[in-house]
């Protein structure tokens, strides 16, 4: 059973009067408050961490995946229900990342930095401000005007001095019927909910893993403020360090980084079809929209003309933009357009710009709301039940490309809809 989507905030604003219902895609709708403002403070987020309530989700590359580095960083799950995320509680992590992984400074933490020491990066991902439910012998989780289940993200997969720590935690999981996820992430059928939540731990823990080294000076870097931040110390305990512009500025080398990525459902002309391509790698019959990086000095629209162009030689003229779509695998922000083709020779397919695709096609509005209905599922997936062989295959509503062909399918791209 697809899991459902998140639902926006009710709205009858004028704007949602003029342009319809704001569309919220998979991986959104994240319920913490992300406090991003309070993760300089070392004594509050000591605080949160070390309160009884406070909730740690758990993340590992699965061996079978070793060979694609951070391919998988699965979360925790029960073995007797895996669309649910797992949490563990404080003295469970502690044997791993200590007392007080997040009780030092910034200022602290650079101070005695020594690159030989393993560190352990803990996430801090926000509080739950819902309800009661996190309080403990009737003490909740409450710092100044803040108030709540406070939540953290840690990687365990076993790695250098603190493998036997990892190792032994995930030992004592498997005994409580813990496991971490064994299929693709990308298709998990989690509530939206959680899979916001999870989305938003495994890109912060993803790019720390992949962000060891500072990307000006190539001297190790140093998490800090939460796993939201990494910096270059100008001091080791284990040798001298090099000079580094990164140091005594705002660098967008500290930070984590998020890719635009501009994703179109294409209309021909008169509003009959739609452009559907395919990579060589995916099932039969299996098509999605066009989709590419955005680049630097190029508006969205722009890009979206660009890509549609190079990949299939059509030529687009008017985009609207639709939605948009956090993407954890690993650092994508999905930017969703929907745009028509310019008449004539504009509807012409070339494939020979960009070897990416296989195949594009144009297919009738029709036959994309038949699929839609009845021949959606993931790429690592089989054809849904219903299916007839031979027909058109999409991508499932988890996908921000199902949604912009649903949009295009039920009308949402003509005036009168809206």
């Amino acid at each position: 059973m697809a899991p459902s989507l998140p639902s926006p905030p009710p709205d009858n604003s004028p704007l949602t009067q003029r342009f319809g219902p704001e569309t919220a895609n998979y991986f959104s709708g994240n319920p913490l408050n992300r406090l991003s403002f309070m993760r300089e403070d070392s004594a509050f987020l000591h605080a949160a961490f070390s309160h009884p309530s406070a909730r740690f989700l758990l993340l590992r590359t699965l061996l079978q995946d070793a060979r694609n580095n951070l391919a998988s960083l699965a979360p925790l799950v029960s073995a007797e229900d895996t669309d649910r995320l797992a949490y563990v509680a404080r003295e469970d992590v502690v044997p791993l990342v200590g007392e007080g992984p997040l009780a030092k400074s910034e200022k602290e933490l650079v101070k005695e930095y020594d690159s030989r020491e393993e560190q352990v990066v803990v996430v801090f991902l926000g509080v739950d401000e819902t309800g009661d439910a996190g309080k403990v012998d009737g003490d909740v989780f409450q710092h100044n005007e803040f108030r709540g289940v406070p939540y953290f993200a840690i990687d365990v997969t076993p790695r250098g001095g603190t493998a036997a720590a990892a190792e032994a935690l995930i030992e004592k999981l498997k005994e409580r019927g813990l496991v971490f996820y064994e299929h693709s992430p990308r298709h998990m059928g989690l509530e939206p909910k959680e899979a916001a939540i999870y989305g938003h731990a495994r890109a912060l823990i993803d790019w720390n893993l992949r962000t060891p080294y500072c990307a000006q000076c190539g001297q190790p870097t140093l998490s800090v403020q939460g796993g939201a931040k990494r910096v270059c110390p100008p001091t080791d305990k284990a040798g001298p360090r090099r000079d580094c512009g990164s140091r005594g500025t705002v660098s967008n080398h500290s930070f984590p980084r998020t890719d635009p990525t501009v994703i179109v459902a294409v209309l021909s002309a008169d509003g009959t079809r739609v452009l559907l391509g395919r990579q060589r790698r995916w099932p039969k019959d299996w098509y999605s929209t066009l989709a590419g990086f955005q680049e630097p000095g190029e508006s969205i629209e722009e890009a979206v003309r660009r890509e549609v162009w190079e990949e299939s030689g059509v030529r687009v003229g008017r985009v609207v933009l639709h939605s948009s779509q956090p993407w954890p695998f690993p650092a994508s922000l999905m930017i969703g357009a929907i745009a028509q083709a310019l008449p004539g020779d504009g509807e012409n397919i070339y494939l020979g710009h960009d070897p990416e695709l296989e195949s594009a096609k144009w297919f009738p509005l029709e036959e994309v709301r038949e699929a839609l209905l009845r021949g959606t599922s993931g790429l690592g997936e089989g054809p849904p039940k219903g299916y007839v062989e031979g027909s058109l295959r999409l991508p499932p509503q988890t996908a921000i490309a199902n949604r912009l062909l649903t949009a295009v399918v039920e009308g949402w791209w003509i005036p009168s809809k809206m």
